[in-house]
């Protein structure tokens, strides 16, 4: 009885002294050194163990930035050496120019961390054809599209093949293209420029890229052709008339990575094109602009009309046809992604706000210390935070995602995919048109693109590269 008391005496103090230590003053900091690794463990483990949770947490934290501090590393050592940069971009294209198979092979099966714990993905990597990406200078970015059961890709830099749907390895055989009509090589050498989506419905394919209209003067454009397994020889369906110029523009910013570039097929021979500001603000607020717009393209006379505004990046449209309505995915400026609804029929130009309402913020803000240039872009680009109260269209939510592509996976329930997050993010629609999510599932992975068939969610990864499959045929809520 007594060692119990006596040992019991000891823990007591050993805790009161150590939890002293652990939020008193930093000059008994030194005493806390008398305590054994082990002690130290021992008293957190049975004493605090939030405080075990709470360090893991941060050694976690403290690794994933380690992981981006050394992706910066490499995507600069990427960037400052040209010549290692060239090499990337043509291999790449060798790839294309020889017709080479593109494989997706290296199978793995990653369990993946959803509450509901049905979730498994199926990981087929590249290596080594795939090597220059939007985002990342390597590896290589893609979009996919699904259509009479066979799976067809496009890379960021026009490799464009299909292959018939398995689950043992991917094969894309590649078709020849006139794509190097439109974008080539001369374009490369920032990977601001790239092709942007494809879309197969009719036995067509539709194929949107960033377009140079005029010397150093951009636009997203679309190139559409019949399905040919031997040769596909594409065509304008829309090029605009203006271009934002790299240099010489209104606001004295550029980037092409805000260009857009979904398509959708909705109804009456008729697609959905996606176009973003290029970073001219003023641009989306503007109805003689396809910039910050959706536009609404007949693919029969190649007329075309204004479907929505006041958009910055979008990157993901979805056709519900039961519901008569588009939903669309936003990159904003920085906690300021959007998810919006857009009526299918509307009296006038449904305008969704940017660059007056926004509910985040500009980049490069300091709240210790405003610059001037970022007080004369809130004078001129606001960002309220209501976007109703100025006339304009709510998001149904709003956050900091990096928000690609979305999809539907049955009669309820939806998928968005991010980049910047890299998870697949599960959600309902209720009846107000408010957003209830369900899960969020990490992929740990940018996510660049996704294609529902089948029962199974298809992935482009943009960071190993992958083509990720997820069967959700034992999904259920």
């Amino acid at each position: 009885m007594k060692k119990l008391i006596i040992f019991t005496s000891i823990t007591s103090l050993m805790v009161v002294t150590y939890l002293f230590i652990l939020f008193g003053h930093n000059k008994l900091s030194v005493i806390k050194n008398l305590f054994s690794s082990e002690q130290k463990h021992w008293i957190k483990s049975n004493f605090f163990p939030h405080k075990i949770a709470t360090d893991l947490k941060n050694d976690l934290f403290d690794l994933n930035n380690m992981k981006l501090v050394e992706s910066y590393k490499l995507n600069n050592l990427i960037f400052m050496n040209d010549k290692l940069k060239e090499n990337i971009i043509k291999t790449e294209l060798a790839e294309k120019d020889n017709l080479n198979d593109i494989v997706f092979s290296n199978l793995s099966e990653v369990p993946l961390n959803d509450k509901f714990k049905q979730l498994t993905l199926l990981k087929f990597k590249n290596t080594g054809q795939i090597t220059y990406g939007i985002n990342n200078m390597f590896p290589g970015s893609g979009y996919i599209d699904i259509f009479k059961d066979q799976i067809w890709f496009l890379s960021s830099r026009g490799i464009l093949g299909y292959e018939n749907i398995n689950n043992d390895e991917i094969v894309f055989k590649q078709i020849k293209n006139n794509l190097d009509d439109f974008l080539n090589i001369n374009h490369f050498d920032s990977n601001w420029y790239s092709f942007k989506d494809l879309t197969i419905f009719d036995n067509k394919i539709f194929i949107s890229f960033t377009d140079e209209i005029l010397e150093d003067c951009w636009n997203t454009s679309v190139v559409f052709a019949d399905l040919d397994y031997s040769f596909i020889n594409f065509n304008y369906l829309f090029k605009s008339n203006e271009c934002v110029h790299s240099k010489n523009n209104i606001d004295k910013e550029f980037n092409a990575h805000q260009s857009g570039g979904r398509i959708i097929n909705i109804e009456n021979n008729q697609i959905l094109l996606s176009i973003g500001d290029y970073r001219s603000r003023h641009l989306a607020q503007n109805t003689n602009s396809v910039n910050g717009k959706i536009i609404k393209i007949n693919i029969i006379d190649k007329s075309f009309e204004i479907f929505s505004m006041g958009h910055r990046n979008p990157q993901g449209l979805y056709f519900d046809k039961n519901r008569k309505f588009i939903l669309e995915t936003e990159h904003g400026p920085y906690g300021g992604d959007e998810i919006n609804i857009i009526n299918l029929r509307n009296n006038k130009i449904p305008n969704y706000g940017w660059a007056i309402a926004s509910y985040g913020e500009h980049y490069g803000k300091d709240k210790s210390k405003i610059k001037p240039s970022i007080i004369n872009k809130y004078a001129k680009y606001p960002l309220y935070k209501s976007h109703k109260d100025h006339g304009f269209i709510e998001p149904i939510i709003y956050f900091h995602k990096g928000i690609s592509e979305i999809t539907k996976i049955n009669n309820e329930i939806y998928i968005a995919s991010s980049l910047g997050t890299k998870e697949l993010i599960f959600f309902k629609i209720k009846k107000n048109n408010s957003i209830k999510v369900i899960e969020e599932v990490k992929i740990y992975e940018r996510i660049r693109d996704i294609n529902f068939y089948d029962n199974q969610l298809y992935l482009f990864l943009e960071d190993t590269p992958s083509i990720g499959i997820i069967n959700l045929n034992k999904f259920k809520i």
